[in-house]
């Protein structure tokens, strides 16, 4: 909970300081989980976020319960039983983008490398993906995989063939430049 309560409160005080600064509050995250048994999407569409383009700092914020899944059970057990939400409501990201140009038309190749966290759990991260400046608007995407095991998420043995260990993470960002007061 300190957490979270410290990056709102960075990401409150970016959205005032920062000339070069960008937002999101509909970022949208998708996880997709591939298993024996059955394969499992869902996705996000409440993710806010920050981005300083003259420092590269970057900031997310994912709660947990804006998850939507094809089937309510699943919703439910995805909450109660794996992430813990009531727990740990939130995952975030802080960090930096590395690799990018502000001037440089088209898309370019970048790195985020900063803290992770979800389930209460965080590790380093350094995650390849893509972005795009477009008149007042940045475009992010990434793809890529999670451990559950990296952040303590344990799967139920009757559950083993239901849900993979390792789950593809995709991310959507279209942040708006902020305007200066």
């Amino acid at each position: 909970m300190k957490k979270f309560l410290l990056i709102s409160i960075c990401m409150l005080s970016l959205a005032h300081l920062y000339a070069q600064g960008y937002k999101t509050t509909k970022g949208k995250v998708t996880f997709f989980s591939s298993a024996p048994v059955e394969d499992i999407k869902a996705e996000n569409k409440v993710v806010t976020g920050l981005f300083d383009a003259q420092t590269g700092s970057l900031a997310f914020l994912v709660p947990i319960n804006g998850f939507r899944f094809p089937k309510s059970l699943m919703q439910e057990h995805f909450n109660e039983k794996f992430m813990e939400s009531h727990k740990f409501p939130t995952a975030t990201f802080d960090g930096e983008l590395l690799g990018f140009n502000i001037s440089k038309a088209g898309t370019q190749v970048v790195q985020a490398k900063g803290n992770l966290t979800i389930h209460g759990v965080t590790v380093n991260a350094n995650i390849s993906g893509n972005i795009e400046f477009r008149e007042d608007e940045v475009y992010m995407k990434a793809i890529f995989p999670i451990k559950l095991v990296d952040h303590a998420i344990q799967i139920p043995k009757v559950l083993f063939y239901n849900i993979a260990e390792e789950m593809e993470v995709t991310v959507n960002f279209v942040l708006k430049k902020l305007e200066e007061k």
